[in-house]
This record gives C-alpha cells, structure tokens and sequence, in this order.
C-alpha cells in the first residue's frame, strides 16, 4: 500500500502501512469529555486490574484516525492543566521552604543537601519548568544557578547520579533557553567530574570527590564497575564537547562504548559488574534490563539517534541486545499471558521485573521506528510488538494495587502472574512507566496511553501529595503510608513526561529532534 502520514503528533508522524490505520478496525471507545479545572482528585477510586487486556498481547486493536487524535489531543489538553497544577504545588514549596537545597521534605517541609549540595532538585527542574512554560520561575532559578551554584565545597558523589541529573539538568537548560550561565557551569561540573575517567581502562569511577578529584568504585559492590553506570554518560559528555569545544569529554565517554564493544558477548546481553585488569572482565552473570544494567542498553540506541544515526556500532550493539533480550528474557506469565522482561543469574531466570525495566517500552517503541530496516521489517514489528505488550504489563503494575501505584518491582513466582513482593512494595515515585506511556503515544497516536497515565497521575494526586510536595509510598497497598521522601527526579521526569504525554502543543520532538536522557533531560541531535 501506498503510505501516507497521519499528522497531529508534534513528536513524530505514524505512516500507514502494515500498521493499525491500513486495517478494517473498530472504532477506539474509551474516549472521555475533557476534565473539568476544579476536578476532585479525592473522589478517584482506582479501578483494579485485567481492564483493556485487548492490548495485553502488543496489539492495536482499534483504529487510529486523524479525527481521533485531534479529541485525544482536546482532552488531554485538559489533563496537562491538572499536571501542571502539581508542578506548580511543588515548586511553590520548594522556593518557599529549600531553594537552592538538594531536596525538600514533603511533609515535615525540611530542607537537606544529601546530594552534596548542588542544588539538586533545582538543576534536575529547570527543563521542567520550562517546557511547562513556567518561565518566571525558570528565570529566577537562572540566576540562582549563575549567583550561586558552585561545586568547590561538594565532597564525595555518585559520578553517574550527578551527570544523568546536576550536569544534564545543566544542559538541557541551556540546550532550550540559550542562556551561556547554564553552560558554563555545566562546563565547570564536567571538568570535574570527567577526572573518574583517568583509570587503567578508562571506564569510570562510581564515585568521586569534586573537592580533591579523587575517585573510586563502591565497596559495597566489591570495586567493580556498574554497567549502568559506565555506559550512561556519553549523551552528557558529547553534548558538552558539541558546545564547548573540548575534546576530551566525548573522547573519554565513548571510549567506555570501544571497550564494552570488544567486551560484547554473542547474544549481546552483558553481566552487569566488570572488574578491572588486563583483559577486563565480567565479574559476575547477572543479566538485568532493571537496577545496574538498564540505561547502558537505552544509550546504545539513544547515543546512535543523537549523532544523527551514522555511527552504527551503537546501533548494532542495540539490535544485538534486543535479540538476546528477545530469545532468552521475554516471557509470559501463566495463567493471564503478561509479557515481561526477566532476569538471568548464571543460567537461571530469576522472574521477576524491577518498574526500572518499563523504561523498555519507550525504548522498543523507539527503536522501531528508527529502524534502518524500516518500520515495516520484520525487527522493527517484533520490538514494537513488544513494547506494546511490556507497557500494558507496567500499566498492570499499577492497576494491581490498592492504590493504583505499582511497586519497586513485581515478582512472576515460577512464571505466574505478577505479585507485589515483601521486601519492596514501596514506590519513591518513579518515572519509568509513565516514560513508556509517553514514547508509545508519541509515536503510535494510540489515545490508551493517555488513558493509562491519567489513571496514575490521579493515582500520585490522591495518595502522594501532601501540604508541602509529593512523598513516595511505604506500601503501595496501604493507602496511608506516605513518607516524607521527594527525590528530585520526581519533579525531573515523573511529572515532565506526564505533562509531556497531555501536551500535543510541545516543542519537543523524539523522531527528529530530540534525545532525553535517562533523567528525561531533552538534548538536540546533532545535524553532522
């Protein structure tokens, strides 16, 4: 069939073709009338699990037609007023009680620098703020940054944290606003925190004082490497070098992707410690799309888009992954059918999916559709298919619950259906799921996943919000067990990618534009 584009989607078209529009299908019917300003979130009940299980298999079961995104479009229009309400509740607290802090405590309204004093909360908020068009407040957060951000006191801090949140917050800023203080603090924060990079292999170190410059791998993991940690600052490092004009920065980063290229088992599935020497090696077998492992997968694909899709190692080490993801991970619970990624120990399949994993969703959607293959090949099908399928499982995740918010992970005992285990049913309000439901609606036009995410967000407005912010929830099966916790990545990409999955008028563009990072940062691609 001839293809043409259906419009409507500001962060990329679908093409008909062997997709859902080309089909005889039904009409989408859980369309709503759009929320009213003064809507009552207490009234929200959550609705339970097994709803919408026509998607559970990765299919698009109804039909997508233009004159169905644009009422998608008008009611989700209503919803992002809501989200950016919440945005603007936490942020009124945050200037009042801890500007210029780490993080805000939501209910004893205490301020705290655990993050070494950055201002953590602040810079991870700054693209937040203005994407939600929030520029009075942007502005004034500009020059708190420019009169006041410094790094000579900070001591000891994770090298990975600070560069996905302190030194991508920085860019991004500057990345849509233009305005060089952002940058040059950014600059000042990478000459620190690239002195990780100076060890026998050149992978970096987990930790580091940005006082002394000396850094080192965490004891409590036996002073290995974290793949997660490794391979997810090269979209930060290459953007700097892009702006400043140093080298260094992208020589370092990639040469970590050179040296897990030659480490690169068959499958493509890597263990996620590696110890140094000569060769470097594996120190362990455990294989996780979840804590450790997740993100070095998410740049393989995300570092290839940002360089414009010419550098086709990153591209091929992906494909490979998704292969081994797809032959060995990728199962289904008995007796309901959810798809979900599990985890390999040796040659054993521990079932269970940490939330961190939903990230995959978006990330297979992703990867489809920028398939050189083409959308239509067969690879780019099997993964969206499959990302489909994932994300209605992180959507059952939530629906599990008593309070429609999943849990830190689900375990699949012996492969049965999802529970929500004893050792951590809590959330600190992660963003992966909600991360998922974005790209799918970006990039498929399907309106559930709208649907999806106003059921979470009424979720977090019901249970989580408190006089001063947001806390995570001790027991997502206890309603009232709200702590006093807000991490800043709550504010970074929980609430962006909601207010960014109800906003069709966004000037962020996933297809040809833009690259988050995995603290939802947005970066330009590079046009050469």
């Amino acid at each position: 069939t001839a293809k043409k584009t259906i419009g409507g989607l500001r962060g990329g078209h679908r093409e008909e073709g062997s997709i859902e529009a080309d089909r005889d299908l039904p009409s989408y019917p859980y369309m709503t009338s759009p929320v009213p300003k003064n809507y009552d979130f207490q009234k929200y009940e959550p609705l339970g699990q097994n709803r919408f299980v026509e998607y559970k298999n990765g299919d698009g079961p109804y039909a997508i037609t233009q004159n169905l995104m644009e009422q998608s479009d008008e009611l989700a229009r209503s919803r992002r007023y809501h989200v950016l309400g919440a945005m603007k509740h936490v942020w009124k607290n945050y200037k009042e009680f801890a500007f210029g802090f780490d993080e805000l405590h939501p209910i004893s309204k205490k301020k705290t620098n655990n993050w070494g004093g950055m201002g953590t909360s602040l810079v991870d908020s700054l693209d937040t703020l203005w994407l939600m068009g929030m520029k009075e407040e942007f502005w004034e957060a500009r020059d708190w940054v420019r009169d006041h951000l410094s790094h000579n006191h900070v001591g000891q801090v994770s090298v990975f944290e600070t560069t996905i949140r302190s030194l991508g917050g920085l860019l991004s800023a500057y990345d849509l606003s233009g305005d060089k203080a952002f940058l040059t603090k950014a600059d000042e924060l990478g000459a620190r925190l690239i002195k990780a990079y100076d060890t026998t292999s050149g992978l970096p170190h987990g930790s580091i004082n940005l006082q002394t410059g000396r850094s080192e791998n965490f004891s409590w993991n036996g002073n290995a490497f974290i793949l997660a940690e490794v391979g997810t600052q090269q979209i930060e490092y290459r953007y700097l070098t892009r702006a400043t004009g140093k080298w260094n920065y992208a020589k370092k980063s990639e040469k970590v992707f050179d040296v897990l290229h030659r480490m690169d088992p068959k499958d493509g599935l890597m263990s996620q410690n590696i110890r140094e020497g000569s060769p470097l090696s594996f120190s362990n077998s455990k294989v996780s799309f979840g804590a450790m492992g997740d993100s070095t997968y998410e740049y393989m694909l995300k570092i290839w888009i940002q360089g414009g899709r010419k550098e086709n190692m990153y591209r091929e080490m992906w494909d490979r992954a998704m292969n081994g993801m797809h032959d060995q991970l990728l199962k289904k619970s008995n007796p309901t059918g959810l798809s979900y990624i599990a985890d390999r120990n040796g040659i054993g399949i521990e079932h269970k999916m940490d939330h961190l994993v939903c990230f995959m969703g978006g990330a297979l959607a992703l990867g489809a559709y920028t398939d050189p293959k083409g959308l239509n090949s067969a690879r780019a099908q099997r993964d969206l298919k499959t990302a489909k399928a994932l994300t209605y499982t992180c959507y059952q995740m939530y629906a599990l619950t008593k309070t429609g918010i999943a849990s830190e992970y689900v375990k699949f005992s012996g492969g049965h259906d999802m529970s929500v285990p004893n050792d951590a049913p809590f959330y600190i309000l992660r963003p992966e799921a909600v991360e998922a439901f974005y790209y799918m609606s970006k990039l498929t036009g399907d309106p559930i996943y709208r649907e999806w995410g106003w059921e979470v967000f009424q979720s977090i407005e019901k249970y989580c919000k408190t006089k001063y912010g947001y806390g995570s929830l001790k027991d997502v099966n206890r309603p009232n067990s709200v702590e006093d916790r807000m991490e800043s990545f709550f504010m970074a990409e929980t609430l962006k990618y909601l207010y960014l999955l109800f906003d069709p008028d966004s000037e962020i563009d996933i297809l040809n534009k833009h690259v988050f990072n995995t603290e939802a940062h947005p970066l330009k691609m590079f046009e050469n």
